[in-house]
């Protein structure tokens, strides 16, 4: 199911938040707003020390976790 009308950052704080399934289109969003943070770094030092918070960290892991079986 496709969410109309949400950007980026609502889909992965509703993902976050449990009020919508961890899925693509969770992780597509993340990597626009990753793309997105490394072009605001790159406009200035002052920008550099940006980083996501701990949680999107982590949510970003559970992308590149391969199931054992």
């Amino acid at each position: 199911m496709t969410e109309v009308g949400l950007n980026h950052c609502q889909i992965v704080g509703k993902s976050l938040a449990g009020e919508r399934p961890v899925d693509e289109q969770s992780f597509a969003s993340l990597a626009i707003l990753m793309e997105r943070l490394e072009g605001v770094k790159k406009r200035g030092k002052v920008f550099s020390q940006i980083e996501f918070s701990p949680d999107v960290n982590k949510l970003k892991r559970r992308e590149n976790a391969v199931p054992v079986g």
